[in-house]
């Protein structure tokens, strides 16, 4: 093995100040990681270009040399989750969410307050399978409020989704649901957008009148009575290939997107959310996955030439503006998974690149367009103290965009 990528899910962020003006990588007692920073060089980097806001599927998509239009979000959960695509299949990213009435149109809230357990999706997945339309399609739930959605078919995937809260650089918990609305005058375009439309509708009927849901508003909980949708793709995306790499991904995106660059891929299954405590289950999957890495990194170091790691829960409270979960996690990561590699990887002269797909900044509670810090473990003369993002523009990597990265460290020709 030659190198290891380490990208932790959105762990840019801006100063707080519950941390006392600092981020939460500041702020963080990471001792593990800043002794690879002490021996390597930092950098920063946008993970497609400056001023552009990412989503996570066009960030690793950039980072990993691609142009962003190569591949879409709705095609790669699909993959992640095991549906089996044909070209022509209209695939779609799907949350459970919650709105007051179809009438009225207003979003409650985009991810079910967050509450909605393993065994309530898969319910309520079965009901909306079973709705009688004139065209085949298919639902899969996946983790905690997440789904995936598939039309059979010749369909076109040149129409919007219906989320309006979802807007680059911008997090409003209350919003309006919008139709999904064709971009071009192309009959296949309008003739998608309102099968999605017509399904979502229904979907709506079925959902808010769900015993499920009817029994959570009795308990005070939010229904998971609608589902937004994003990311529409049909192409089979076409990404650069990378045979020669491993990864242990656990998440639908980011296993579609091992399988689609060719990238063997070791998962874990996900810990069911059993309670109302989504962050209890966060950090059940965030244990996991900070003990599964080691464990693969140490079984498959002799096969392949590189890693790609990839630490989705820090993410989520950057979305819930929660700085304090946030420092924590990195905390333990840096203790579990960054002691691993700072034993295993100087022995072993495997260098190390450690970023992230984007920023999540607490007090925006959303993706921005800051850059993300890059640490290049490579043995090099001692220079930075801390891995964070003020030491990272003062880096000799300087800056980048995310499709320099792997070049810059030397992981590709």
């Amino acid at each position: 093995m030659k190198g290891v990528l380490v990208i932790i899910d959105g762990m840019g962020d801006l100063p707080c100040k519950l941390l006392g003006e600092k981020t939460p990588l500041e702020a963080a007692e990471m001792p593990n990681l800043d002794f690879l920073a002490a021996r390597g060089e930092m950098g920063y980097m946008y993970s497609v270009r400056p001023g552009f806001v990412p989503e996570s599927d066009e960030a690793i998509v950039s980072i990993f040399g691609n142009e962003v239009i190569s591949s879409t979000r709705g095609q790669l959960e699909a993959r992640g989750t095991g549906l089996d695509l044909v070209r022509g299949d209209l695939a779609l990213r799907a949350n459970f969410a919650t709105i007051d009435s179809l009438e009225k149109k207003n979003i409650i809230d985009r991810r079910v307050g967050r509450t909605l357990t393993t065994s309530e999706a898969e319910i309520l997945s079965v009901a909306l399978n079973k709705i009688n339309l004139p065209y085949k399609f298919q639902f899969k739930p996946t983790v905690q409020h997440r789904g995936a959605l598939v039309f059979r078919g010749g369909f076109s995937d040149n129409f919007s989704g219906n989320d309006s809260t979802y807007i680059q650089g911008k997090a409003s918990e209350t919003s309006k649901i919008s139709l999904c609305r064709a971009l071009d005058d192309d009959e296949n375009s309008q003739y998608s957008a309102n099968v999605v439309n017509e399904f979502l509708e229904k979907a709506y009927e079925v959902l808010d009148n769900h015993p499920i849901n009817l029994e959570r508003k009795k308990r005070g909980l939010l229904p998971a009575n609608y589902l937004l949708v994003r990311g529409a793709g049909v192409e089979v995306p076409r990404l650069k290939q990378y045979r020669t790499w491993f990864s242990t991904n656990y998440m639908p995106l980011e296993i579609g997107f091992s399988k689609a660059c060719g990238i063997e891929n070791y998962p874990f299954t996900y810990p069911k959310l059993k309670s109302l405590d989504s962050y209890e289950n966060l950090w059940d999957g965030l244990k996991e996955a900070c003990n599964h890495a080691p464990k693969c990194l140490k079984k498959y170091s002799e096969k392949y030439q590189y890693a790609y790691v990839h630490i989705k829960e820090t993410d989520y409270p950057g979305h819930d503006n929660k700085p304090i979960e946030k420092k924590q996690m990195l905390e333990y990561i840096d203790k579990t998974l960054f002691k691993f590699l700072r034993e295993f990887a100087p022995p072993n002269s495997i260098k190390v690149v450690v970023t992230a797909d984007h920023a999540t900044p607490c007090k925006l509670k959303a993706h921005s367009a800051d850059f993300v810090p890059v640490l290049f473990y490579n043995m090099a003369a001692p220079r930075a103290q801390k891995f964070c993002e003020k030491e990272a523009r003062l880096g000799t990597l300087g800056r980048l965009t995310g499709n320099e990265l792997l070049s810059k460290v030397g992981f590709v020709k």
